[in-house]
């Protein structure tokens, strides 16, 4: 018998910056994911990396500290003429 496996794929350092006034140092989303790490959250969107430098620095340090979770962020194609 095959057995199913749920995936947890958590995008709180993303999209809970979407909300008005919302925002997230690099301490803040570094401290949420070693949380979601410790728990063993399957994948980490850690971020927008494209939208600012420091959205970049952000997913580049969550990514430095995670030892189970993986680390993605997200990204938008471009076609360009």
């Amino acid at each position: 018998m095959k057995k199913n496996k749920i995936i947890i794929f958590d995008t709180t350092l993303r999209d809970g910056e979407q909300s008005a006034g919302a925002s997230m140092s690099i301490e803040d989303k570094i401290e949420i994911a070693t949380k979601l790490n410790e728990m063993k959250v399957d994948i980490i969107e850690a971020g927008f990396p494209f939208a600012s430098k420091g959205d970049f620095q952000a997913v580049k340090k969550v990514s430095e500290i995670s030892t189970h979770s993986i680390i993605c962020g997200l990204a938008r194609a471009q076609i360009k003429i």
